[in-house]
């Protein structure tokens, strides 16, 4: 299988300088050697935009449109992107992503359609086929992969003695494209996924040296809703060839770390952003110098109002 290479994650970030923003990293010392990557700073909140303007900067001149599947963030980037350069946006949402998120989708006036959690990706293939739109997935696609990669390649230029980079897992293309810069770059240094004890089906696949598929009954009980999707064979052959290890928090340590944010990093991070947070001040003592993704901050206001409070 083809894996996403260095020269491609750098060209990744070329193209996508227009639209992405480079995001600084920022001290945690009430946690420890601890920085933070936020990419809650990025124009729709979360580091979805890299990954979508690459895909769309491949598309051919014949594309008429694009379609995906998302509970939110890629989904919001895809429509953002679409948006500037005037190509039609189709969106099919799970019935259980916040309303925040779908709201924000909307806004950029893509077409949403709802459905149930399970039927996302099988209705946007066939509404793909129907109406002749591109479909641009949220993580199984090499370019979608290259250009989450650029999160990677700058956490190494901005901080050389970096020991630890913990990133988000759901569908696994960010921890494919950090991990695949980083262990080309500096193999060194330890790439650590995150995910839910709800929905830690890449825990498993990681251990099990195939791919686990967990129910959306099972994932569905987390309340970071952008990690309940499940690996594609494309984003396990990458962490499984370069992440070192996945680790687990639960539901009530995520919700601690949106907390622990908010009032000492000053930063907005919804569930998902803060899995990176939650696991280093759970397993951190033992990683050295390190850098956590904040991968996102689109959350419920009352539910951010409930958890900082």
């Amino acid at each position: 299988m083809e894996l996403v290479t260095l020269d491609r994650i750098q060209h990744a970030a070329d193209t996508i300088a227009e639209h992405a923003v480079r995001t600084p990293l920022l001290p945690a010392p009430w946690a420890g050697p601890l920085w933070l990557k936020p990419e809650n700073l990025q124009p729709i909140g979360a580091f979805k935009i890299r990954g979508a303007a690459n895909a769309v900067a491949a598309l051919t001149d014949d594309v008429t449109g694009v379609i995906t599947h998302s509970s939110g963030n890629h989904g919001r980037a895809l429509g953002y992107v679409a948006a500037k350069l005037g190509l039609p946006c189709v969106i099919v949402v799970p019935d259980a992503a916040p309303r925040v998120k779908v709201d924000a989708m909307r806004a950029t006036g893509a077409e949403i359609v709802v459905v149930d959690g399970a039927d996302r990706e099988p209705t946007a293939m066939r509404l793909a086929k129907e109406r002749r739109l591109q479909l641009i997935p949220p993580y199984d696609h090499l370019d979608i992969i290259a250009g989450q990669g650029t999160v990677g390649l700058e956490i190494l230029a901005d901080f050389a003695a970096v020991e630890t980079i913990v990133v988000p897992v759901g569908g696994g293309g960010l921890a494919s494209g950090v991990a695949a810069a980083v262990k080309e770059l500096a193999p060194r240094v330890q790439v650590i996924g995150v995910e839910p004890t709800f929905a830690a089906d890449a825990a498993d696949s990681l251990k099990q040296r195939h791919r686990v598929i967990w129910s959306t009954h099972d994932t569905y009980r987390t309340i970071a809703d952008g990690a309940r999707t499940p690996l594609s064979e494309l984003t396990f052959a990458h962490i499984d060839a370069h992440v070192d290890e996945i680790v687990t928090v639960t539901d009530d340590e995520l919700r601690s770390a949106v907390g622990r944010l908010a009032r000492d990093a000053r930063l907005v991070a919804e569930p998902t952003g803060a899995l990176t947070t939650a696991a280093y001040l759970k397993h951190g003592r033992i990683w050295g110098k390190t850098v956590a993704v904040v991968s996102g901050g689109n959350i419920e206001p009352s539910l951010l109002a409930r958890l900082v409070a």
